[in-house]
């Protein structure tokens, strides 16, 4: 059983995944395997978003445009809301949530460049140059467009091995991987240099469920990060870095996949679109979502405490962890780990947790509770002894409340910037977003990645972070393994672990963001 042909829990009961026939989709919604102009040109399914629920009221900006900043992966006017607890922006509500652009997208590919200089620093201007006038074309997002350029490890190792010229950043003769963010924590721990950017590794609750392939770690040289409440901007900057006229720069690259999805379009009294696209693709166990969720799995996942201020999450912003501060090349950089994973919509709402208690002790932690009917939740943090404790009282943690200990500040920290960031700030910032797609909307490997052209409820799981190691911490402590050492006791695949009885991961690969000044064919300059 391919991953696509998963459309039912098996004998055994191992999850479904939640694929399905799409019969009530267009025709134009459904794209059969391989054909990449045609999966560029269509948004599918996601074409329907804007008439499902418009975009969201944002306060309104000021017509001078102001510079963008250093950091690719900041929004720079986000929508706060208050959030009452059901989903639904209120005057009496009390905890924030933010709303992010509606239209998320990514495009990965491989280069199509040859690994010297002169072609490297002609790509370099030529991609920059398009990057430009899309920003002047078009204001940042939410209202306008987001664009992140992301690096992986192969085009470092294969187009970059040897710097040829000096600078105030590296010495000439610097070679691969030594001009890369040192990762400093994880050095001194180790005894040698470890580098903030790390291939991308499997974790134990990646152990493929019977019928399912194993994790694919990933070798693409780029990916691209687009966002957006208007999915005509997307779709304008998508042609613009991917078609190939003369003013555009898909002759770089050799598209690998594009994967496209939302977040959002709750926090309204109207239904939400995890709810309506589910739905309207056929999705076994979509009639349970709740209404007002703004995902699949039925909870707020984007309140303004679990997610970091902006630059704590860059290389050089928290003392010794990288050595970017206070002149690094990739200083304002983040690492960005990406990922797809599928989500069994009838194991979480039936099967595994048939009940709204028990999705909240999966979700959060156990022992608390929550009005039923409950969206957004706001428990108490957990650092490592309380989640341990959980697992000795109750044989079981919680999915947020597991990674709290390692995904928080765990004392008051100064920033190289001098600001001061209380116990309990968020080290690392979310950008994932829901998907319909099985596993990507369009793929250069339909067999390799396991494509259907079946609906499927997922989740392309990208996070913004100082390091490689951070997002590893974080996602062994999902699997209840600390850096302490301890651990808890049962497998990661129980349901006592959280919610990864009813995921699975199938792609995963990590990716350098520079900054913005840095963004095009990165260290190309110093080839010669």
């Amino acid at each position: 059983m391919a991953w696509h042909d998963a459309n039912m829990t098996d004998s055994d009961g191992v999850p479904s995944y939640g694929v399905a026939n799409h019969k009530k989709l267009s025709r134009r919604s459904v794209l059969q395997g391989g054909t990449f102009a045609a999966a560029l040109a269509s948004a599918g399914i996601y074409e329907l978003l804007d008439a499902l629920v418009g975009p969201p009221e944002r306060p309104p900006v000021g017509t001078a445009r102001q510079p963008l900043p250093q950091e690719q992966y900041a929004i720079p006017h986000p929508r706060l809301i208050m959030d009452d607890g059901s989903g639904i922006a209120s005057n009496k509500g009390k905890i924030p949530v933010l709303i992010p652009p509606f239209h998320n997208h990514i495009v990965t590919a491989k280069l199509n460049v040859s690994a010297s200089a002169k072609p490297l620093q002609e790509a370099q201007r030529h991609l920059e140059s398009v990057l430009q006038r899309l920003e002047q074309q078009l204001p940042p997002p939410p209202s306008g467009v987001g664009i992140v350029i992301a690096w992986g490890l192969p085009y470092f190792e294969h187009y970059i091995p040897r710097l040829e010229k000096s600078s105030s950043y590296f010495r000439a003769g610097t070679s691969y991987p030594a001009y890369l963010p040192v990762d400093l924590i994880t050095s001194k721990q180790r005894g040698h240099a470890v580098y903030a950017l790390q291939e991308s590794r499997t974790f134990p609750s990646d152990e493929p469920p019977p019928g399912f392939g194993p994790v694919r770690l990933e070798q693409n040289d780029v990916a691209v990060l687009l966002r957006s409440d208007s999915l005509a901007n997307i779709m304008a900057a998508t042609n613009a870095i991917f078609g190939t006229g003369n003013n555009q720069a898909g002759s770089l690259f050799k598209v690998t996949s594009i994967r496209r999805g939302f977040t959002g379009g709750a926090h309204t009294d109207g239904q939400g679109l995890a709810s309506k696209l589910a739905l309207a693709a056929g999705i076994p166990g979509a009639n349970l979502i709740p209404q007002h969720s703004p995902v699949f799995l039925g909870f707020t996942t984007t309140l303004r405490d679990a997610e970091s201020s902006v630059p704590v999450s860059n290389f050089e912003t928290l003392p010794g962890w990288t050595d970017q501060w206070p002149n690094g090349y990739f200083k304002h950089g983040t690492i960005m780990p990406l990922s797809h994973l599928f989500q069994d919509l009838v194991a979480w709402y039936s099967k595994m947790f048939p009940t709204f208690d028990a999705r909240i002790r999966a979700m959060f932690r156990p022992g608390v509770s929550f009005p039923p009917g409950t969206v957004t939740a706001d428990p108490p943090e957990q650092n490592e002894a309380d989640v341990l404790r959980d697992v000795q009282k109750y044989h079981a943690y919680g999915h947020n409340g597991s990674m709290q200990p390692v995904n928080r500040l765990q004392t008051q920290t100064t920033s190289n910037y001098g600001h001061a960031y209380p116990v309990n700030t968020a080290i690392t910032n979310r950008g994932d977003f829901a998907t319909l797609d099985n596993p990507f909307h369009y793929t250069s490997d339909p067999a390799g990645d396991h494509y259907s052209s079946d609906k499927a409820v997922g989740l392309h799981f990208l996070l913004f972070a100082p390091t490689t190691e951070t997002f590893n911490r974080v996602r062994l402590a999902m699997d209840g393994e600390f850096p302490s050492g301890r651990r808890a006791s049962f497998s990661s695949r129980s349901s006592s672990a959280g919610l990864n009885s009813v995921v699975h991961t199938t792609h995963r690969q990590n990716f350098l963001i520079p900054p913005r000044s840095h963004r095009s064919f990165p260290l190309a300059e110093f080839l010669a």
